[in-house]
């Protein structure tokens, strides 16, 4: 189920907030827990047990890790035997639904003329199983990981709280990825008030906005632009063209975000800030410090830092990044151009280690310029999976063409004129003045009516529209 969609906003949502605010506190987890498994069994009927039969799974898993550590309290590796168990059931669900094919498909490449070939199952993709699988696999971890000298010795959850947690429906699909830590207390009491139901349905509208006022609209011209070719572009299409998707795929999952944190406030929750501005960086670093900021500390958290992050020398930390951004940018898809796009970053990011990135910071206009202008290549390598149409995209924007240039100045000239202001709203809306001013006077008259306005007027445009699925749906 989709929250741009006329099913979510008006049948959904108003019904499961009924029963959500009716019913008594201590019932609350177990309403959550229904409402989210209904929201993810509308899209995904069949999958739904998938995710029932996970919580089941890693809740036996927590508790196993937990009891373990009890008896043994001396031990600090007691119950890693359960974590290794539970950690090779969750990768191994991720890896059949989403790397299988995959993988299938470049070793039989290899096995071409040996008579051998490994099935291909052509499973669909669970919705969210990137991101609820990393959020299992967080709560394990830190059960594991208890201090019991510090007197962490309770168990962390019980099976409804465990199972809300890992199903939330704000969050579920989408991100961001939540730690049990951060929605613990919300877990065990949460207080609702009319203000914060307040805030957070205007944020949820100022997501819901992004995403079909800006996210979608530019949306098209990506489209367009790639639809007469990637070999068919000239320089300044191609820019155009790399750019729009640059916006499109922001504040779509930016806009995702920002619903999920509204619903959040709403149910009671605070869930963490997913991005920051990304676009103001002045190096790359900076950038992924502001970008996914869920997702980054989760590999920075559970990855990098155990592989021995920078503390052990130059080539051990070049190591360390290159298989955190190999993993990272296969986490988003199961394709080429995503390695090769988490390996162009890991290039990039390796190189600003070397001192560049310091010094990039420090610059008030050459570190926004380079991140303005490399940020768009990386994006036409996260975009497009045919290796052809990449290689000639990629030459485009450079000025090298190997067929007819269909989308010239003429068409360009058209495309300013269509999309030249939703270009500069993309553009002031990428920057940090609009929030800070929405902050500021987010309690004003005129504030509210202009989020109802923004919110009405993206339900006229799903109403006239399409199917407008999240980007990060397929990861």
């Amino acid at each position: 189920m989709l929250f741009s969609s006329i099913v979510f906003l008006f049948r959904f949502l108003p019904i499961f907030l009924f029963i959500y605010l009716l019913v008594p506190e201590k019932y609350r987890n177990l309403v959550l827990l229904s409402g989210s498994l209904i929201f993810y069994g509308v899209g995904e009927p069949y999958y739904v047990l998938l995710l029932i039969f996970s919580i089941l799974v890693n809740y036996g898993a927590g508790r196993l890790i937990y009891r373990r550590k009890m008896q043994k309290k001396r031990n600090p590796k007691a119950g890693k035997g359960v974590l290794i168990l539970a950690l090779v059931y969750n990768f191994a669900m991720l890896f059949t639904f989403k790397y299988w094919d995959f993988a299938a498909e470049n070793v039989n490449g290899l096995l071409t003329d040996t008579g051998w070939e490994i099935p291909v199952l052509q499973l669909a993709l669970p919705l969210g199983i990137s991101f609820y699988t990393f959020q299992i696999v967080s709560y394990l971890l830190d059960c594991y990981r208890l201090n019991f000298y510090r007197g962490h010795i309770k168990e962390r959850a019980s099976f409804v709280q465990f199972a809300a947690y890992v199903s939330m429906f704000p969050q579920l699909i989408a991100g961001p990825i939540v730690k049990y830590e951060e929605v613990e207390e919300g877990l065990k009491q949460r207080s609702i008030s009319s203000r914060k139901i307040e805030e957070g349905l205007k944020l949820f509208s100022i997501g819901l906005g992004l995403k079909v006022l800006l996210a979608n609209q530019i949306g098209t011209l990506w489209n367009s632009i790639m639809t007469a070719g990637a070999g068919n572009l000239s320089a300044a299409a191609a820019w155009m063209g790399a750019f729009a998707y640059s916006f499109q795929i922001y504040f779509d999952f930016w806009g995702y975000s920002l619903m999920a944190q509204g619903l959040g406030i709403v149910l009671g929750f605070q869930l963490p800030k997913n991005f920051n501005n990304p676009y103001v960086s002045k190096s790359l670093s900076e950038f992924w410090r502001r970008w996914h900021i869920t997702l980054g500390r989760w590999f920075k958290e559970y990855l990098y830092i155990p592989l021995g992050g920078n503390r052990r020398g130059f080539l051990r930390t070049t190591f360390n990044l290159l298989v955190v951004w190999f993993l990272t940018g296969l986490w988003h898809g199961a394709d080429w151009n995503f390695v090769l796009w988490g390996l162009f970053f890991f290039l990039l990011l390796s190189i600003e280690k070397t001192g560049l990135g310091k010094r990039l910071e420090k610059s008030k206009v050459i570190g926004h310029l380079y991140v303005i202008l490399l940020i768009p290549v990386t994006w036409v390598i996260f975009a497009i999976s045919d290796k052809q149409q990449l290689l000639c995209y990629l030459q485009n924007l450079v000025g090298i063409h190997t067929g007819d240039i269909i989308v010239g100045s003429t068409q360009i000239l058209r495309y300013l004129k269509e999309y030249g202001i939703l270009f500069i709203f993309c553009i002031l809306f990428a920057l940090p003045y609009p929030m800070r001013l929405y902050r500021k006077f987010k309690n004003k008259w005129y504030v509210i009516l202009i989020v109802a306005v923004v919110f009405w007027f993206s339900v006229y445009e799903i109403m006239i529209g399409s199917d407008n699925p999240f980007l990060y749906f397929r990861f």
